[in-house]
């Protein structure tokens, strides 16, 4: 073991929603550290578009300008039966400063996090991995593990990760935002209980000429719910529900046949079978298909932790919850809970007691609660048209807000929830 630091906070976890805790704790003067056990940035990303509310918490951190030079504004949702527009959302309608979703790459959000957080002197600790975290009565001691690669094999040469050395990091407290296989998670033996059940989808990035538009474009058929982004650059984004003959096995032979996203493996999907869905699902898509920079499968779940943390350790984002991909609920609602806890922290550390933490955890339950719920209670109403009452749950769980938004998105579409 080599050395001990002192730490108000330690953030496990460099995603954007461990950045932002970082960033507006260290705006708070609070001192923090953050480590994430990936070698840098994400490439790429699930969640590729900021929500209304996550653009007014990222321009309090001073970030929206740079944001909105590399991004690209959607200002619709459309929901069509093939080609057929059968009903649409206009985000104008929020009641926000910034009525419209951001599309955005991942790795150049959390850059920018990254140079925000170089102007307070803190640095992110890539390749470092909290391996242990003993809680005492006024800390929590990390066991943080420093990671290197190295050379193996004759003749064929191969290279894996290895510990060079292990370092402690005594904190106050620990914020969690290390991802659906929290280490900080289960450190704390909370429960992490699935909401329902899972999806699969085939994501594609490629090259098209395919006019942007300003739309989210959903396409439900009978069976599959599936989606047609556009992204800066002359990309367009296609995510098609797998149906259970669809859905890829994995390969043994992972170096050529999975793509690698930090430490995950997922099947790596062909030109083919882009354009086989797109012939089934969406023919009247006439843009070109020219380089393919990304294609996976992906398996979403749906699950909340509870309780979000106890005392001296909390979750936020991927590591308290998951959902499914097309509203883009877990990332954008984890922006918010992001904030929130840095200001709780922040309460705790000045003025002690764990009031302002214990209401973190109430409120952001509550949310998500409400959240895994809602469809038993929508509504339709007399205007809602029969197309949308049928598919009514499938269409709330592609709506990109919660909270009141989410309330205003529905009322579009003619339904309500119970109760107001």
């Amino acid at each position: 073991m080599f050395g001990r630091t002192e730490r108000d906070v330690l953030v496990v976890g460099g995603g954007p929603v461990g950045l932002v805790t970082a960033l507006a704790l260290a705006d708070r003067g609070i001192g923090v550290e953050i480590v994430d056990r990936e070698q840098r940035p994400a490439a790429h990303s699930y969640a590729l578009a900021l929500h209304a509310r996550s653009l007014e918490v990222l321009d309090r951190l001073k970030l929206t300008a740079a944001l909105f030079e590399r991004g690209y504004r959607v200002r619709t949702v459309g929901f069509y039966d093939g080609a057929d527009k059968r009903a649409e959302v206009q985000l104008s309608q929020l009641a926000t400063d910034f009525p419209f979703l951001l599309v955005i790459r991942q790795d150049i959000l959390e850059t920018l996090l990254e140079q925000r957080l170089a102007q307070h002197g803190v640095k992110v600790h890539w390749n470092q991995r909290v391996s242990q975290l003993n809680v005492e009565p006024a800390a929590v001691v990390a066991a943080v593990d420093e990671l290197g690669k190295v050379s193996l094999g004759y003749p064929i040469q191969t290279t894996e990760w290895v510990i060079e050395r292990t370092r402690q990091v005594r904190a106050h407290y620990v914020v969690g935002a290390d991802g659906h296989r929290s280490l900080v998670r289960r450190s704390l033996d909370l429960a992490f209980a699935e909401q329902a059940r899972p999806q699969y989808f085939a994501v594609f990035e490629f090259q098209s000429d395919a006019p942007p538009g300003d739309e989210m474009r959903v396409v439900l058929d009978e069976r599959s719910t599936n989606v047609l982004w556009p992204l800066p650059g002359g990309y367009r984004r296609w995510s098609f529900e797998l149906l259970d003959g669809d859905v890829p096995e994995e390969t043994r032979d992972k170096s050529r046949l999975s793509v690698s996203v930090g430490e995950e493996l997922f099947p790596y999907l062909t030109r083919e079978m882009l354009l086989r869905l797109i012939q089934e699902r969406a023919p009247w898509f006439h843009g070109s298909v020219g380089e393919i920079r990304w294609s996976i499968a992906v398996r979403f779940e749906r699950r909340l932790a509870e309780p979000l943390g106890r005392g001296r350790c909390w979750l936020a984002g991927d590591a308290a919850h998951l959902t499914g991909p097309v509203g883009v609920q877990s990332m954008n609602v984890g922006l918010r809970e992001a904030a929130d806890l840095a200001a709780a922290l922040a309460a705790a550390l000045r003025h002690g007691g764990d009031a302002e933490l214990e209401t973190y955890n109430g409120r952001w339950t509550a949310e998500w609660r409400r959240l895994f719920s809602r469809a038993d209670a929508l509504r339709p109403t007399d205007r809602t048209d029969p197309w949308v009452k049928a598919r009514r749950e499938r269409l709330l769980a592609c709506l990109p807000g919660s909270g009141d938004d989410l309330a205003g998105m529905v009322q579009q579409l003619g339904l309500q929830f119970a109760g107001g």
